[in-house]
């Protein structure tokens, strides 16, 4: 799997159908074998944020965009979030990354997903300084700072926390365990 020219075997389709706890069928992997191929333009067997970048669905995103004009990696931390967990992904990742937004990816594994985008720096506690940072991200000039600050502080309360409770994965799933969460692409089959 690691040369992107070369094509996937059952054994590798299997493999990465476990590693992604089968949120993806065996067809849907082949596509997202024949994307990924696409994606890496240089045959590194890995992509990069430039590559992932290229996509056209991507380039007309909202969230690649920033007041208007598309973004390059020099642009604000909604792109660069997401683009530093895109970032040298081989193929098994890449799918395991998508696997979030499979329809059949249990809600845990969609909360495991928003909580990696909460801990940008990984050490697996979210504060609400990273909390507020994502909240201006999605908010922009919509939202004045005290206003973020109000409303975060509130969710924050009603679900038992204050502004100084170190969040791990296990608190994202109490309060986000009871939503409706609803995050998902459909993966064309050729």
């Amino acid at each position: 799997m690691g040369n992107t020219s070369s094509m996937l075997t059952q054994y590798d389709i299997e493999e990465v159908q476990e590693h992604c706890n089968h949120t993806f069928s065996q067809q849907e992997i082949v596509s997202l074998y024949q994307r990924f191929c696409q994606l890496d333009r240089n045959g590194s067997g890995f992509i990069s944020a430039e590559e992932f970048l290229s996509v056209p669905e991507f380039a007309v995103n909202p969230l690649s965009q920033v007041n208007g004009v598309a973004s390059d990696l020099k642009h604000p931390h909604e792109i660069k979030r997401l683009l530093r967990m895109l970032d040298g992904l081989n193929f098994k990742e890449f799918v395991a990354f998508l696997s979030a937004f499979s329809p059949h990816a249990t809600l845990q594994q969609k909360i495991e997903f928003i909580f990696k985008v909460y801990d940008s720096d990984g050490n697996g506690k979210v504060t609400f300084s990273d909390m507020l940072e994502v909240l201006r991200d999605l908010s922009g000039q919509f939202i004045s700072e005290p206003q973020r600050e109000q409303v975060l502080t509130h969710v924050l309360e009603e679900a038992g926390y204050t502004k100084n409770s170190l969040l791990g994965l296990s608190d994202f799933m109490k309060i986000l365990g009871n939503t409706g969460l609803k995050m998902e692409v459909e993966v064309p089959v050729d």
